[in-house]
């Protein structure tokens, strides 16, 4: 498939984001890119972002727990960020995603990983947790869900899918600011914009909002459902973080807690204040929650 290269100087400015980068070659010659801090050494936790943001969503999160000891990983998905970018908007679909996902994991030989997911971030990363239970150590779903196409329609997603297909205009920036509670400085906002220097880099945003599941006939149907099934086995610690904030995802803990046998008897939060992109409104916070965690258990 054809891909883009965002201009690395499109990344030179970011500010509070100073991590090295490196690539790794997921299949077909496509890079995800990734950030590393931490031990080299320490227990892996794996930062995954959904959309149209990336790793850099992660910066507020990362220090704390690289302080705590952890190898704390944040990569880009294909498509975002500093990860080569398919030019169709064909080119994606759910489970290429979890394929690149997964040759990822491979290529660093991860085990005993914390993962913590949001937004597509939690729909892609929970398909490997349920194929590759024994590789998780402990899971943290943060403002995101599992989708199936079973669930009643929700309205705002409906909408998010239209938008995504039909507007002429995809502003990312103004996305980011209207799920933040607080407000993002210009220098932020750009940081956003950065991997996207115009609309040739913009399949995979454009993508993954038309490929969330809303019907029977969706292909991520049945292999989500089979998801389900194997979550309703995985007995690891399974904590959820949403905040109070999130009209798109509100009440999407509830089916982790009841489902999931590894969020019966652990800690769960709910952040206060938060709006969808609960990294950028309670990141030191929530990475704090996630040390907690580890510490109790």
């Amino acid at each position: 498939m054809a891909c883009l290269r965002t201009p690395a100087d499109r990344f030179s400015r970011l500010i509070g984001f100073d991590y090295p980068v490196g690539f790794i070659d997921v299949g077909g010659g496509v890079r995800m890119a990734y950030i590393a801090a931490g031990p080299a050494d320490g227990q892996p936790i794996v930062l995954l972002h959904g959309e149209p943001t990336w790793g850099y969503l992660y910066r507020h999160m990362i220090a704390p727990l690289a302080d705590a000891g952890y190898r704390v990983l944040a990569p880009d998905l294909v498509g975002f960020g500093r990860s080569d970018k398919p030019t169709r908007i064909a080119d994606h679909s759910t489970q290429r995603h979890v394929d690149w996902m997964r040759a990822w994991f491979d290529a660093l030989g991860l085990t005993d990983a914390v993962f913590f997911g949001q937004d597509w971030g939690a729909l892609i990363g929970l398909r490997l947790v349920a194929e590759q239970p024994a590789r998780f150590s402990r899971v943290f779903v943060g403002n995101g869900f599992l989708l199936t196409g079973d669930e009643p329609a929700r309205f705002l997603i409906g909408v998010w899918r239209a938008f995504a297909q039909y507007s002429p205009l995809f502003p990312v920036g103004a996305m980011l600011q209207a799920g933040t509670r607080r407000w993002l400085s210009r220098a932020e906002r750009a940081a956003y914009v950065a991997p996207f220097p115009d609309a040739r880099y913009m399949a995979g945003p454009r993508a993954l909002p038309r490929l969330l599941p809303v019907s029977p006939g969706d292909p991520a149907h049945r292999p989500n459902r089979a998801a389900w099934t194997a979550l309703e086995t995985f007995e690891s610690p399974f904590h959820t973080c949403f905040s109070d904030g999130d009209p798109v995802t509100r009440g999407g803990a509830k089916p982790f807690r009841e489902r999931v046998p590894g969020a019966a008897s652990v800690s769960h939060k709910t952040v206060a204040g938060a709006g969808h992109f609960l990294q950028e409104d309670a990141g030191e916070e929530i990475a704090h929650f996630m040390r907690d965690c580890a510490l109790r258990s």
